[in-house]
C-alpha cells in the first residue's frame, strides 16, 4: 500500500528510498513545504527530525522520527518514518496550469 498524507495543497507520498544524487537542502529551525500566497502561513515541519532534500526538480523529505506536519489552518498531521515525495497540488486555468495556493 501507498502511503500518503495531505495538508492542504500539499501531498506527501511515500517512496522506497532516498535517491542517489538527492542534494540535502540547508534548514535551521523548521521544514517548510510550501508558503501561502495570500497569508504567509505555511506548511512545517520540525527540522530536528526532519531533512529536506532536492533530486531532478521534486523535493523528498526523510522524517526519522514520527512529527506533526502544521499549519496555521488546517489540523496537523502526524507524519510516520520514511522518505516521501513533496507533491503541490495543481489546477488548470484557461491561461496555464499553476500551483493551487492555500
Amino acid at each position: 500500500m501507498n502511503e500518503h498524507y495531505r495538508q492542504g495543497d500539499v501531498l506527501l507520498v511515500r517512496v522506497d528510498t532516498l535517491p542517489s544524487g538527492a542534494t540535502k537542502e540547508l534548514n535551521e529551525e523548521s521544514v517548510v513545504l510550501a508558503y501561502g500566497e495570500t497569508t504567509g502561513h505555511a506548511h512545517r515541519l520540525s527540522a530536528a527530525t526532519v531533512t529536506m532534500y532536492a533530486w531532478q526538480g521534486d523535493k523528498l523529505i526523510e522524517v526519522r522520527k514520527p512529527t506533526d506536519l502544521t499549519h496555521e489552518e488546517h489540523s496537523a498531521l502526524n507524519i510516520s518514518p520514511g522518505i516521501y515525495k513533496v507533491v503541490h497540488q495543481r489546477e488548470y486555468t484557461p491561461e496555464r496550469v499553476r500551483n493551487v495556493c492555500d
